[in-house]
């Protein structure tokens, strides 16, 4: 169904539509958002519990700022990808929305019976699926959370007409008849649409689709949607389809053996009990009353008498300033830019039901006007460069003259900008809205956003608002900017004393490693030509140039590598066993056995490199093994791996076991957090394995021991 079309008056009404949440469930969440204990589990279960907000999060986490290639399609999901302070900064426009918003004209919703019936349904549903052994419980919950989320996009969208639709029936099969007359469409068509855009399982989207299908329709669906269907048959209970155990064996199969009214009475005492908690109340029903009604209540807000032109400028100074320090308080507690352009993004299509946007950013060195480091928009702000100076159309004028400009303002120049045209065509609108992003030093930058002459017209009451609020967002990106510039001077600096103190290492470390080396050449020269030793003396000039090496590149800037030397394998791990295995090992009590045949290939890497791997991993072995252990070392030529030959350096220790931490630092080096002296090394060696090329495996178990893998790519030996 992912080709599902809508009436064109239809889509065009519901891009912008504001869901609204039960103010009980909103009122749990802040509380929660406010508690620094909450976990993101604990955040999700109640945004688990309102259709309202469940559809906003998940708007939210799957809108193209931030994409990914698997859709989020579970609350927890959304949630943990959102984070709890973009989560706190839309619920923050949530409440300051349902607090100004009643302006005459508007539907006022009471949304609890509807909410009552969302939540039983999804309960049921879960139960359901656990009954019948449909693999994915949480599906179904989502699916039957959402069934009739159709019908609160569809009161946002359209006001009064579907508030009117409403009023005629309290029933909802008689109110799909109506939405098929009136709107040629229904609500589970909308919600399924929804659920399209969300990307959303196929499955998920028809459950919400058939939930209205008849019972012959719905025994030729999968399972998902039957599930639904039941659920919400057994909510309602609805009439003609009793009695409900033959209607289960009829859906499910004959061996399906669970009480649909054990499973309803449960889920009842379960919606209660979340109730209850939140503070929501239902009336009592006598126990032979008509089934509880499912849809929502609306209310046309009487037209008032016009305001005093104080009051009315003094409310919207009441209304900016509540807008003003809870949201902006929450932007400025985001951590990156794109972080708080995401915020704005959401806080805009809450606040004024304008879901479609960009921004336009001024570069503070420059002073041009550009898109081209925002991801998350579409392409058109990407390839947009106004150079300083430029008038470009409504972005450059907004910014000129720090107010809000649109398309459709009355003084409009003779002719209209190109970058204009293009950004309406972008954006599929009439026109474009323009609201500058002022700072508390300067501006930096202007938001877009789609415009209609609908929207224009909602919109014309609301410009101190719209101009307020590219205030808050031009003081937080300013604050952020800010912050960014600081954090790099101070980076520059600590780098600049890095390099001075590293010149006075190198200095001070050079003056020592000479005069040894120095004296190891006397020492060689007073030897006999054929003594043995003469070898070890070579080794350890060869390590002394090593240090050195390391020492030098302190104050070096990393330049990249060039091409592989090769290095024989068997023959280094000789070599520094001959240098290292008595201090590492041997005085230490552990038994070192090796296990090295001839070099037939080498390893395509250099020996220094390779070398600095080895150290560091046999000093750590060294460490975590007792005395009385063992460490093995064996080399084994001709793996292949992906069509190309490699040597595998295999070490083993009987020591303590590595810890995960270390694992991580020696998998993912970029990432270490360890100050300890083990967890740095292994961090270096995990930086020097990927420069070379060099797949280290590990496999470690507490008390019994750590086991190595070095793999490097290698050559034959001419």
């Amino acid at each position: 169904m992912r080709d599902l079309q809508l009436p064109q008056t239809v889509t065009a009404a519901i891009e912008g539509a504001n869901v609204p949440p039960l103010p009980q469930v909103l009122l749990r969440l802040i509380q929660l958002l406010d508690d620094e204990s909450s976990t993101i589990d604990s955040l999700a279960a109640v945004v688990s519990q309102d259709p309202a907000l469940s559809a906003r999060i998940l708007t939210a986490a799957n809108s193209a700022a931030h994409y990914r290639s698997t859709p989020a399609s579970d609350i927890k999901s959304c949630v943990s990808l959102l984070g709890i302070r973009m989560v706190r900064a839309m619920a923050t426009c949530l409440v300051v929305k349902r607090l100004f918003d009643t302006d005459p004209g508007t539907v006022a919703a009471d949304l609890t019976d509807f909410w009552h019936h969302s939540l039983l349904v999804a309960e049921t549903s879960r139960a359901l699926a656990a009954a019948t052994g449909y693999p994915h419980p949480g599906e179904a919950y989502l699916a039957g959370l959402l069934h009739d989320v159709g019908q609160l996009v569809l009161i946002s969208a359209l006001g009064e007409q579907y508030a009117w639709l409403l009023s005629q029936t309290g029933d909802e099969d008689k109110l799909t008849e109506l939405e098929r007359t009136s709107l040629s469409t229904e609500h589970c068509e909308v919600g399924a649409w929804l659920a399209d855009q969300w990307q959303l399982d196929s499955g998920l989207a028809d459950a919400i689709l058939f939930h209205h299908a008849s019972a012959e329709e719905i025994a030729t669906a999968s399972n998902l949607p039957r599930l639904v269907w039941f659920a919400d048959v057994l909510a309602r209970g609805v009439r003609g389809l009793e009695p409900f155990e033959e209607l289960a064996t009829t859906l499910f199969g004959t061996d399906s053996s669970f009480d649909p009214g054990r499973i309803l009475t449960r889920a009842l005492d379960h919606v209660q009990v979340i109730a209850t908690a939140m503070g929501i109340t239902a009336r009592p029903e006598p126990d032979d009353a008509p089934a509880q009604r499912t849809l929502p209540k609306v209310t046309v807000l009487a037209p008032a008498h016009a305001p005093h032109e104080a009051d009315r400028a003094l409310a919207e100074r009441v209304r900016d300033m509540a807008v003003m320090h809870p949201l902006q308080q929450d932007l400025h507690e985001l951590t990156s830019e794109t972080e708080l352009l995401n915020a704005l993004r959401e806080s805009a299509r809450i606040l004024f039901e304008l879901p479609r946007m960009g921004f336009l950013l001024i570069d503070r060195e420059s002073g041009d006007l550009s898109g081209r480091e925002i991801t998350g928009q579409a392409a058109i702000f990407r390839q947009t460069h106004v150079p300083r100076g430029t008038d470009a159309g409504l972005a450059t004028r907004a910014i000129a003259e720090r107010e809000v400009r649109s398309s459709f303002d009355d003084a409009r120049p003779a002719r209209e900008s190109l970058l204009d045209r293009q950004l309406a065509r972008a954006f599929d609108s009439e026109g474009v809205l323009a609201v500058p992003m002022v700072g508390k030093r300067r501006t930096v930058g202007v938001m877009l956003f789609a415009l209609g002459h609908a929207a224009d017209a909602r919109l014309r009451r609301r410009t101190p608002w719209l101009l307020n609020f590219g205030r808050i967002g031009g003081v937080c990106v300013e604050a952020w900017q800010d912050a960014t510039a600081s954090r790099r001077q101070a980076e520059d600096e600590a780098a600049a004393a890095f390099r001075r103190q590293a010149r006075r290492i190198v200095h001070e470390a050079g003056n020592p490693l000479g005069i040894i080396k120095s004296y190891l050449r006397i020492l060689d020269q007073k030897l006999p030509e054929n003594s043995e030793v003469r070898h070890e003396l070579d080794v350890l000039r060869e390590e002394i140039d090593r240090v050195a090496g390391i020492v030098r590149r302190m104050n070096e800037v990393p330049t990249a590598t060039g091409a592989a030397t090769s290095v024989a394998v068997n023959a280094l791990i000789r070599e520094l066993l001959a240098l290292y295995g008595a201090p590492l090992f041997g005085d230490r009590g552990i038994t070192v056995t090796s296990r090295l045949g001839e070099d037939t290939e080498n390893a395509a890497c250099d020996p220094d490199s390779l070398k600095q791997i080895l150290v560091n991993l046999w000093k750590n072995a060294a460490e975590a093994t007792p005395r009385g252990g063992r460490f093995d070392i064996s080399v084994l030529d001709g793996v292949v791996q992906n069509g190309r030959r490699h040597v595998e350096i295999r070490i083993e220790d009987s020591g303590a076991g590595m810890p995960e931490e270390a694992i991580l630092n020696l998998s993912f080096p970029d990432q270490a957090h360890s100050n300890a002296d083990r967890g740095h090394g292994l961090s270096i060696v995990g930086s020097i394995a990927a420069r070379i090329g060099c797949r280290i495996s590990c496999r470690s178990k507490a008390g019994v021991g750590t086991t190595l893998s070095l793999l490097l790519p290698c050559i034959p030996v001419s």
